[in-house]
């Protein structure tokens, strides 16, 4: 009873926070500056990593590269970090080997949390930073073929969200976190993907929508914004017309299909 009576009690800052967030929209968030910010991205050698280096560049920001072939081992205190690294295998979960399956979650999600206790520990002594996962609109709609990658991006947005709430938690609100999660992108990582939603996009439309949520300090970057939408429908639509849904929307891309089902 008394947790029904603090809801009542709170519905006018609901409002109000409708209002504010109303607002907003009419209102462009000036961008902070991020000139002399130290900067880490991994998997920056190519796709979403190389194009984010690029822009961070161009605000004059101080950059360390991580990819397969870029390491280095003394660097000051990272002041932003892009974990942008992604690994795919498009298959069935019959055909998805054992170690591919262990290197897709030890790349997509484990990297996440051994990256970020590295640098974590000077951004909460200053109380200053900001920390970028780069996950999937495969992290919040479940994709045939794709059970490996879905599962460890659902995971990097589970890591996004709960190390937000613990950096609240211990009150370091100097230190921001911002996750991408966008559609199939025209870098090759996928082979011929399909759909009768949105076309493909491209590399440098996506990298756009992060700079703007990096600078304005959003913590969700959808793309296209229209998956906004099609997450609230997903809640609240009943499961046989999501189904149907499903199915107009027509996904298709290159994969190995092992399971195959004999005639009786």
């Amino acid at each position: 009873m008394n947790l029904l009576v603090e809801l009542v009690l709170l519905l006018p800052l609901l409002f109000i926070f409708y209002l504010e967030s109303f607002v907003k929209l009419f209102i462009p968030k000036k961008g902070k500056s991020v000139t002399g910010e130290i900067v880490l991205i991994t998997g920056a050698g190519h796709g979403i990593g190389r194009l984010t280096a690029y822009e961070f560049a161009k605000l004059k920001s101080k950059l360390v590269l991580w990819d397969i072939n870029k390491v280095k081992t003394e660097i000051g205190d990272i002041s932003i970090l892009v974990n942008n690294t992604g690994i795919v295998y498009t298959s069935d979960l019959f055909s998805t080997q054992d170690p591919q399956i262990e290197k897709t979650f030890a790349v997509n999600t484990l990297a996440h949390f051994w990256i970020t206790k590295a640098f974590l520990p000077s951004m909460m002594k200053n109380n200053h930073g900001h920390i970028v996962t780069v996950a999937s609109a495969a992290g919040l709609i479940g994709v045939p073929f794709l059970l490996a990658y879905c599962s460890s991006k659902f995971a990097a947005v589970g890591f996004h969200r709960a190390l937000t709430e613990e950096l609240n938690a211990f009150k370091k609100n100097g230190i921001k976190t911002t996750c991408l999660c966008p559609n199939f992108i025209n870098t090759g990582f996928i082979k011929n993907p399909t759909s009768n939603l949105e076309p493909t996009l491209e590399p440098e439309k996506v990298v756009e929508k992060l700079m703007n949520g990096i600078l304005t300090e959003k913590r969700m970057v959808l793309v296209p914004s229209s998956l906004n939408f099609l997450l609230i429908l997903e809640k609240f639509l009943p499961q046989r017309f999501r189904e149907i849904l499903k199915r107009g929307a027509n996904i298709k891309f290159d994969a190995v299909i092992g399971y195959k089902v004999k005639e009786q």
